[in-house]
């Protein structure tokens, strides 16, 4: 039996959506057993006068009903209702309140934008990787959050009286996908976030990442459609390009775009056009988790001690009894030969993270069985939930793991998008010759291998003699220079003289 003591609730009762996560805590870490959304639009139904509609409210405590009965096995305390942006601005929200708090059996609290801003930037540093200097950017229904921070802590909070709802009743309402349509809610936008922009700017940031709706969208068009998992403005701009196309709301039609999401995808759009010209960011990611997320860890009191990626790896390490020395071995030659052809090869630190994980997570498909161990690690990457890592991030590593031996899959390298094909091929085939040359699984076995990588050619240069006194292993590599072949990349062993 389930130990209610265990589980956790947060509701989020937004402008454009109520949301409910319910989790259990595990061993220091959270497992996910419930994400309920529902589509209220409740900014909509607030008038000139900010007053809220009788319908809003209905749709709202409706929705509230369907909530209330996942709270009964759930202890009072262990569990948190915020209301944000437009019960925040309407004058009888306290008539909507009393009723949902009767609905619900719990407390709701309106929070302030600058508190919605704190709880959004711990909900993405327990759930984000990557750097620890971070922008957040959170566009809601009623309300945009801008946040910097560095770890666990932010530095500058701004919630800023716009969102996709708003926008969607004061500049698309006619739906008319127009470029005047466009250029009046990118503008609007762009006078709100200016005035912050210098003291945003004036913190800096490492990583921007985005934990609204809104990126949520764009990150699954961008999936859809193939493109790279980085929301950069050239991109925002051809999307919003083909948003004119259409013409009108009820025919726009983007390859990746949900019916649920297309009503205030363009007026989204327009402020994130807004938020990346005003702020100058090169590029965004979709972040792990946002506002429900940082009042679920607010409850548990986790600190955040490391890097959330490290964390994930380790916690797959121990619940899999992965043989973590071994782990170890092949990251740290792989390492080691990323450095020797990095100039060439062009891999940065965002690459060499990327293969580390690969390397501490290769065996993971021995858990489920030898026989097509690699198909069972890209199985269970694919499929598990990996706080730190991206969707896109995730699909690369299953395709690495895919392929760390016997016939590559091509396509399967070339269909993520975390990253382009070349490089993704690139750590394969780092990452394959890691496993060859640690398969002893012994330190004082590892040879001083020095590679060399030409363009697409591969040189492995060996200590003289070494291929004669390893027979097996320079079969394997053998093996493997006809397994790169076979797919057009060039590999070439040789030894010193």
């Amino acid at each position: 039996m389930l130990n209610s003591n265990t589980l956790y609730a947060a509701i989020d009762l937004g402008s454009n959506s109520f949301h409910m996560l319910v989790v259990r805590e595990v061993a220091g870490s959270i497992q996910i057993l419930a994400r309920i959304k529902r589509k209220v639009r409740l900014a909509g139904g607030l008038d000139k006068h900010n007053h809220l509609s009788h319908e809003a409210m209905q749709r709202g405590w409706q929705c509230l009903k369907l909530f209330s009965e996942r709270l009964q096995d759930i202890p009072r305390e262990q569990i948190r209702v915020v209301a944000t942006a437009t019960l925040r601005l309407a004058n009888n929200a306290g008539e909507f309140l009393q009723t949902a708090e009767e609905l619900l059996g719990c407390p709701i609290q309106v929070i302030s934008g600058e508190e919605e801003a704190r709880l959004i930037y711990q909900g993405v540093a327990h759930t984000t990787g990557g750097p620890d200097q971070r922008l957040v950017v959170d566009i809601g229904g009623g309300s945009t959050e801008l946040v910097t921070g560095s770890g666990a802590q932010a530095t500058q909070l701004y919630s800023l009286s716009m969102g996709c709802v708003t926008w969607l009743e004061r500049f698309f309402n006619d739906r008319n996908l127009g470029a005047e349509n466009f250029a009046a809610a990118e503008q609007a936008a762009r006078e709100i976030v200016r005035p912050v922009a210098p003291q945003l700017r004036q913190q800096g940031w490492q990583i921007c990442v985005g934990a609204s709706g809104t990126v949520q969208a764009l990150q699954e068009i961008m999936m859809a459609q193939g493109m790279d998992e980085r929301i950069t403005l050239s991109k925002l701009r051809q999307l919003k390009q083909r948003a004119i196309q259409c013409g009108r709301l009820e025919e726009l039609e983007i390859e990746g775009l949900t019916l649920e999401r297309a009503l205030v995808f363009p007026s989204g759009l327009s402020i994130l056009l807004a938020i990346f010209q005003e702020l100058n960011i090169e590029c965004m990611t979709l972040a792990g988790g946002a506002l429900r997320e940082g009042l679920v860890y607010g409850m548990l009191h986790m600190p955040i001690k490391q890097d959330i990626r490290s964390r994930t790896l380790y916690n797959l390490q121990r619940r899999y009894l992965l043989d973590t020395e071994q782990a170890e071995r092949v990251s740290q030659l792989a390492t080691h030969f990323s450095l020797q052809i990095a100039n060439e090869w062009q891999l940065d630190t965002r690459c060499c993270e990327l293969l580390h994980a690969a390397c501490l997570i290769h065996e993971i498909g021995l858990s489920v069985d030898f026989k097509q161990a690699p198909q069972h690690a890209a199985y269970l990457i694919r499929n598990l939930d990996l706080p730190g890592f991206t969707p896109a991030q995730k699909t690369l590593l299953a395709a690495l793991l895919q392929n760390q031996s016997n016939a590559i899959d091509l396509p399967l390298l070339s269909q993520q998008n975390a990253m382009p094909p070349r490089m993704a091929q690139r750590l394969c085939r780092i990452l394959r010759l890691a496993i060859i040359f640690a398969s002893r699984r012994r330190d004082d076995t590892l040879p001083a291998v020095c590679l060399r990588a030409d363009d697409e050619e591969l040189h492995v240069i060996l200590p003289s003699g070494w291929l004669e006194q390893h027979p097996l292993r320079a079969e394997a590599l053998e093996q493997e220079s006809h397994w790169q072949s076979y797919v057009h990349w060039p590999l070439f062993l040789s030894e010193q003289h």
